[in-house]
């Protein structure tokens, strides 16, 4: 359940937000240069529709090995679901990947900057300086998970929670996306570039796998913190009352 859900959830949120970044910057779409706030809208309603679609499938909607690792410190952690999870992420994320070269396979050809070609899978910095870019990532996911982990002290109907999420995604991209083009989620950047070095894309450059640690560790560290310190603030305020 934990891993085709999580699939099908991932496959649905890249299908979409990389979908929309390639609608955005490969030459002749539609949406070509529509700009930030068109990306950013884009990945809201991908986070918001993955988490409906792993909810339909009976599975926990988190979409990203970042949000599923704070699962680990529940006292009824399922260690084998959450790996099973990880596992069904990384999968969804590289069919979504896929799903998007399909669906703009004219275009590849007719764009001629490599730089955007990976861009539509992979995240890469405004300014590549790699700390101060994973730093960048860490406190974008900071903020998702401690949010996140407010929301499960708020009485939402189930059906609520995914537009909630999906506008919090918009929120931190409009906010906090500008220096890496926030990540946020391991799976959602490697999946993708994986993709990126093994489909046939024509005139395409490397994968930039120098980069690629940035938004792997950035967002695990932002994840656990902003969870660690939602635990702790809300246990002190329990105290307090």
């Amino acid at each position: 359940m934990f891993f085709l859900s999580e699939l099908m959830g991932t496959m649905t949120l890249i299908a979409l937000g990389n979908g929309v970044v390639a609608n955005v910057l490969l030459e002749k779409s539609k949406g070509q240069n529509s700009g930030w706030i068109v990306i950013t809208a884009g990945w809201g309603v991908a986070v918001m529709c993955g988490i409906f679609v792993s909810f339909g499938l009976g599975g926990p909607g988190w979409l990203n090995p970042a949000v599923a690792v704070t699962a680990l410190f529940k006292p009824d952690a399922n260690v084998g679901a959450v790996l099973a999870g990880m596992a069904g992420e990384l999968v969804g994320a590289f069919l979504g990947a896929v799903i998007v070269y399909l669906a703009y396979l004219p275009h590849w050809e007719e764009t001629q900057d490599p730089e955007l070609k990976l861009a539509v899978f992979a995240t890469g910095p405004s300014i590549r300086k790699p700390w101060a870019n994973c730093l960048s990532e860490v406190i974008a996911t900071f903020i998702l998970l401690l949010v996140i982990a407010a929301l499960g002290s708020v009485h939402f109907t189930d059906g609520l929670v995914p537009v909630v999420i999906g506008a919090l995604i918009w929120g931190i991209g409009l906010s906090l996306g500008g220096p890496t083009a926030y990540a946020l989620n391991p799976a959602r950047d490697l999946g993708p570039r994986i993709a990126h070095a093994i489909l046939p894309l024509p005139g395409k450059g490397p994968s930039d796998w120098g980069y690629a640690w940035v938004p792997i560790a950035g967002p695990m560290i932002g994840g656990v913190a902003g969870w660690s310190f939602w635990r702790l603030i809300s246990a002190m305020a329990s105290s307090l009352k």
